[in-house]
Protein backbone atom coordinates (compact mmCIF):
# COMPACT_ATOMS: atom_id res chain seq x y z
CA UNK A 1 0.00 0.00 0.00
CA UNK A 2 1.98 3.02 -1.26
CA UNK A 3 0.22 6.64 -0.88
CA UNK A 4 0.36 8.86 -3.80
CA UNK A 5 0.86 12.66 -3.41
CA UNK A 6 -2.77 14.15 -2.53
CA UNK A 7 -3.70 10.84 -0.87
CA UNK A 8 -4.96 11.15 2.12
CA UNK A 9 -4.03 8.12 4.67
CA UNK A 10 -4.06 6.90 8.83
CA UNK A 11 -3.45 4.65 10.68
CA UNK A 12 -3.30 3.57 14.32
CA UNK A 13 -1.88 0.38 16.34
CA UNK A 14 -4.72 -1.07 18.75
CA UNK A 15 -5.29 -4.42 21.00
CA UNK A 16 -8.63 -6.47 20.89
CA UNK A 17 -9.69 -6.40 23.97
CA UNK A 18 -13.32 -7.99 23.63
CA UNK A 19 -13.97 -11.47 25.22
CA UNK A 20 -13.66 -13.22 22.38
CA UNK A 21 -11.25 -11.84 20.22
CA UNK A 22 -11.90 -10.89 16.01
CA UNK A 23 -14.91 -14.00 15.93
CA UNK A 24 -17.54 -13.73 13.45
CA UNK A 25 -20.05 -11.49 15.18
CA UNK A 26 -17.26 -8.60 15.55
CA UNK A 27 -15.75 -9.36 12.18
CA UNK A 28 -18.98 -8.79 10.96
CA UNK A 29 -19.33 -5.57 12.55
CA UNK A 30 -16.22 -4.22 11.87
CA UNK A 31 -16.85 -4.64 8.18
CA UNK A 32 -20.43 -2.48 9.05
CA UNK A 33 -18.61 0.21 10.00
CA UNK A 34 -15.68 -0.05 7.65
CA UNK A 35 -18.27 -0.77 4.36
CA UNK A 36 -19.36 2.71 5.50
CA UNK A 37 -16.40 4.73 4.20
CA UNK A 38 -14.81 5.28 0.60
CA UNK A 39 -11.63 4.58 1.86
CA UNK A 40 -10.08 1.41 1.49
CA UNK A 41 -9.18 0.34 4.84
CA UNK A 42 -6.52 -2.90 5.95
CA UNK A 43 -5.91 -4.52 8.96
CA UNK A 44 -2.71 -5.83 9.48
CA UNK A 45 -1.48 -8.99 12.07
CA UNK A 46 1.68 -10.54 12.38
CA UNK A 47 2.88 -9.00 9.21
CA UNK A 48 -0.38 -10.72 7.44
CA UNK A 49 -2.89 -7.73 5.89
CA UNK A 50 -6.63 -8.27 4.78
CA UNK A 51 -9.64 -6.15 3.57
CA UNK A 52 -11.43 -4.41 6.40
CA UNK A 53 -14.50 -4.93 4.29
CA UNK A 54 -14.38 -9.07 4.19
CA UNK A 55 -15.53 -10.85 6.87
CA UNK A 56 -13.53 -13.87 5.77
CA UNK A 57 -10.59 -12.12 5.31
CA UNK A 58 -10.63 -10.37 8.87
CA UNK A 59 -11.20 -13.94 10.04
CA UNK A 60 -8.35 -15.64 8.30
CA UNK A 61 -5.69 -12.92 10.95
CA UNK A 62 -6.95 -15.17 14.11
CA UNK A 63 -7.12 -12.67 16.30
CA UNK A 64 -7.77 -14.00 19.66
CA UNK A 65 -8.08 -11.05 22.68
CA UNK A 66 -5.06 -9.51 23.55
CA UNK A 67 -4.46 -9.61 19.67
CA UNK A 68 -2.77 -6.63 18.38
CA UNK A 69 -3.64 -4.75 15.46
CA UNK A 70 -2.15 -1.92 12.90
CA UNK A 71 -5.66 -0.55 11.29
CA UNK A 72 -4.27 1.07 7.91
CA UNK A 73 -7.11 3.53 5.81
CA UNK A 74 -6.48 5.17 2.53
CA UNK A 75 -8.79 7.96 1.02
CA UNK A 76 -10.44 10.97 1.35
CA UNK A 77 -12.27 9.66 4.56
CA UNK A 78 -9.66 7.80 5.74
CA UNK A 79 -9.59 9.48 9.42
CA UNK A 80 -13.43 9.47 9.46
CA UNK A 81 -12.68 5.84 9.06
CA UNK A 82 -9.93 5.30 11.18
CA UNK A 83 -11.66 7.11 13.80
CA UNK A 84 -15.35 4.97 13.64
CA UNK A 85 -13.40 1.52 13.76
CA UNK A 86 -10.64 2.80 16.70
CA UNK A 87 -13.90 3.44 18.61
CA UNK A 88 -15.86 -0.19 17.86
CA UNK A 89 -12.57 -1.68 18.74
CA UNK A 90 -11.82 0.21 22.45
CA UNK A 91 -15.67 -0.44 22.83
CA UNK A 92 -15.10 -4.02 22.81
CA UNK A 93 -17.52 -4.04 19.17
CA UNK A 94 -20.70 -3.69 21.64
CA UNK A 95 -20.46 -6.85 23.68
Amino acid sequence: MSVKPGEFEASKELTINNRLGLHARAAARLVETAEQFNAEIYLEKDGQTVDAKSVISLLTLECPPGSEVLIRARGQDSQSALEAITELIENDFGE
